[in-house]
């Protein structure tokens, strides 16, 4: 499912900037520098659809998550929940708006509280936002708690009794008390056993689909992104590089970054890896505190050397123009399509 461009999408962000001051000094600190960790993001996800957000670390992807539940406040752009700008809201106000959307972080024990009962973890937005009575929110408990597959009888415990898994399923029933329209889900799986991986998985799917939940799943792991998404956006040096629907965008990508990190990415089946080439990119990527000029990419790209015209790539920043209905790329050869295809077709899938 799409953002239906017929109404208001449930979540907008607008040229979204999150820039932190780069400080030194002992008794007098003075600004020295601003780490541009999310420079100019825009992104629209409707009601029940699920946004995958894929990059390197240090691409921004959690700064960008933090940012639009206001945990991190925008240096500059607008964050709006059905219709309402998140930025310019007083603490107060933002306490109210949370109930809509919720966050489900990384590392599953270091988010909940180890000196918590499980059961006063998940009760706690519940308290916070006085929904209830104390003996309808020990039954909400018990009801969320078997939701994520656990038992009523695990509210009493504390998280170090708990697998990593299990652990993440808390933080999912955290997330839900207040049955929310959109969560943010930062690197949920990536701690996480394979196996246990695929169970928190089908259980964000089943929610989505029981809940009309929308989703921005941030991940590093291609595979997991692309049985989650609806639409993907690629993330490189705090910028969105490309946007696309799912299946276009695995089998049909635009932007040398993506294309290098779908080359990465395995294929189980040896006749079809054996016949893929790899692309190796050079270097780190680079520090947010001092981006290159034009195309952030330009530094470790393996295509604009092939085409040519180098320096624009080094003059010029790219805007994440549409090549086809639903398909954006910020990238300078954007317009030669063909070009651009024919240079991916190795590591196509």
């Amino acid at each position: 499912m799409s953002a239906d461009e017929t109404e208001t999408p449930l979540l907008q962000v607008m040229n979204l900037k999150v820039h932190f001051p780069v400080r030194e000094g002992l008794a007098f600190k003075r600004t020295v520098g601003t780490v541009r960790a999310v420079d100019g993001v825009s992104f629209s996800v409707g009601r029940g659809e699920t946004l995958g957000l894929v990059g390197e670390s240090g691409s921004g992807k959690t700064t960008l998550g933090r940012a639009v539940v206001q945990l991190y406040r925008p240096t500059e752009g607008k964050v709006l929940l059905n219709g309402t700008d998140l930025a310019p809201l007083s603490a107060h106000q933002l306490v109210e708006a949370r109930r809509r959307m919720q966050m489900v972080f990384q590392d599953p024990y270091s988010s909940l509280n180890p000196r918590q009962t499980v059961g006063a973890t998940v009760a706690e937005p519940l308290v916070i936002h006085r929904v209830g009575s104390p003996e309808t929110r020990r039954r909400s408990v018990a009801d969320l708690l078997a939701l994520v597959g656990l038992r009523a009888e695990d509210a009493s415990k504390y998280p170090n009794q708990f697998s990593g898994g299990q652990r993440q399923r808390i933080g999912i029933a955290r997330a839900l008390a207040l049955r929310p329209d959109i969560i943010i889900a930062d690197e949920p799986v990536s701690a996480l056993d394979v196996s246990i991986q695929a169970q928190i998985i089908n259980l964000l799917q089943r929610l989505r689909g029981e809940y009309g939940l929308a989703l921005i799943f941030v991940a590093h792991d291609l595979a997991v992104v692309r049985h989650v998404s609806d639409r993907i956006a690629v993330m490189y040096l705090g910028v969105i590089v490309e946007m696309a629907g799912t299946e276009d965008l695995f089998e049909a990508p635009l932007h040398p970054y993506t294309v290098a990190l779908l080359s990465a990415d395995p294929v189980p089946d040896p006749a079809i890896e054996a016949r893929r080439s790899r692309i190796v990119l050079t270097g780190d990527i680079p520090s947010p505190a001092s981006p290159p000029s034009g195309c952030r990419f330009h530094t470790r790209c393996w295509l604009r050397e092939q085409l040519g015209r180098p320096e624009r790539c080094e003059q010029e920043i790219p805007g994440l123009m549409d090549v086809s209905p639903g398909h954006a790329v910020a990238c300078h050869f954007a317009e030669e399509k063909t070009t651009l295809a024919s240079a991916a077709e190795g590591v196509r899938q």
